[in-house]
């Protein structure tokens, strides 16, 4: 059974990972953290330009995420959640070599409504024209893939997160139930 919440909250950028992770770790009593905040100064410096991540940018970056998501959680809190892309099957396992009971959820949304969530927010360094590179780049996870929740984004946000919340929590109690 899972003793503590390590959730990845995760898809392509402007999908809503940053405001459902925040809204999920209120509701669920998690600490919060930003997958962009791991991004070393190189990085966010190649976004801001427009230049895609390759992918040994990104191996060192979500090395520093799963590290963040094994350490120590204060007993106060439930758990973790990160905000973080997990865009191929091969960062998410990287991801569970560290964190083998890590909890995926997956935003998922047309490349229409991201684009508008996009061109809606100021002063991110991550670019609107990387979304197409992010789209080609993304597996969307399979039904092989048991730890992750599929969640679409094309509801609000209060909405999207009573979904995953009551999704955790059934996947809490069936982990309870086969324990017994």
């Amino acid at each position: 059974m899972r003793s503590t919440l390590r959730l990845v909250v995760m898809g392509v950028s402007g999908c809503g990972k940053s405001t459902v992770s925040q809204a999920i770790g209120e509701k669920l009593g998690l600490q919060v953290a930003d997958g962009d905040d791991f991004h070393s100064a190189e990085s966010r410096a190649k976004m801001h330009s427009g230049i895609a991540l390759e992918d040994a940018d990104r191996w060192p970056w979500l090395d520093r995420i799963a590290q963040h998501l094994a350490n120590h959680t204060s007993p106060a809190l439930a758990g973790k959640v990160v905000a973080c892309s997990a865009l191929k099957l091969a960062y998410r396992n990287q991801i569970r070599a560290t964190v083998p009971d890590v909890l995926f959820i997956f935003l998922d949304g047309t490349s229409e409504l991201i684009r508008e969530r996009m061109t809606m927010r100021k002063g991110h360094f991550m670019q609107l024209s990387l979304l197409d590179s992010q789209l080609r780049t993304l597996e969307k996870p399979t039904s092989h893939e048991k730890d992750v929740i599929a969640i679409s984004i094309d509801s609000s946000i209060d909405s999207i997160v009573a979904q995953i919340v009551s999704a955790v929590e059934e996947r809490q109690a069936l982990e309870r139930v086969v324990s017994i």
